[in-house]
């Protein structure tokens, strides 16, 4: 396989701005990286709590690697659209099923992308009720299956704690098991792999 994608310009501008103070003033540590394949595509999945979670998720894989991930449609106006898509998002149409986008991020992730997902599909803790109540989504576990890559968990805390000057921790888990379920219904077999995604996650997390 070919080098995977590096980060755009921008990307890295932010990464090297943002890491002293991430890693400074919010203590930002990951763990379990010793799980995240080097050079290989993989889909990686985390519990959503935060705004912050994709840059707490992805900074320690810069500079060899990037996250690229969903973003819903609606943020995509000029001149915020350039600016996400630099940042490695692409679109994804909120409560419906949206298979271009599940097409495009298997493509990614066979060319050697870090695909983020969360699969609970919003965060978790508002103020104020959610038309979208945070559930697991089979999104992420369909697009590991589909595009023959890892499905790595991780867990995420202090992300909704900024203000708090909290610790940020990141855990890393060893991706789930999927060669069992290849021979199933694809229907079937996202089920029970989302399920047993989900279980590793909320493990790590109450590991942090």
């Amino acid at each position: 396989m070919t080098r995977p994608p590096r980060p755009s310009l921008f990307y890295s501008f932010v990464a090297l701005v943002s890491w002293p103070v991430v890693t400074l003033l919010f203590r930002y540590r990951a763990y379990g990286k010793e799980h995240l394949p080097r050079d290989a595509g993989y889909v990686l999945a985390a519990g959503h709590v935060s705004n912050f979670d994709p840059w707490a998720l992805g900074l320690t894989l810069w500079p060899r690697r990037f996250l690229r991930f969903m973003a819903k449609s609606e943020l995509f106006w000029f001149p915020l659209g350039p600016v996400l898509a630099s940042a490695g998002a692409f679109k994804v149409h909120r409560g419906r099923a949206d298979r271009e986008a599940i097409q495009i991020a298997v493509e990614l992730a066979r060319a050697g992308n870090v695909i983020a997902m969360f699969p609970e599909g919003t965060r978790r803790r508002k103020g104020l009720r959610k038309k979208w109540e945070a559930q697991a989504h089979t999104g992420a576990a369909r697009i590991a299956l589909e595009a023959g890559v890892p499905l790595i968990p991780a867990g995420i805390k202090g992300t909704n704690n900024l203000r708090r000057l909290g610790p940020l921790r990141v855990l890393y888990g060893p991706a789930v098991p999927l060669d069992d379920l290849r021979g199933l219904d694809a229907g079937d077999a996202a089920r029970a792999a989302t399920e047993r995604l989900m279980n590793a996650i909320h493990d790590l997390e109450a590991s942090l």
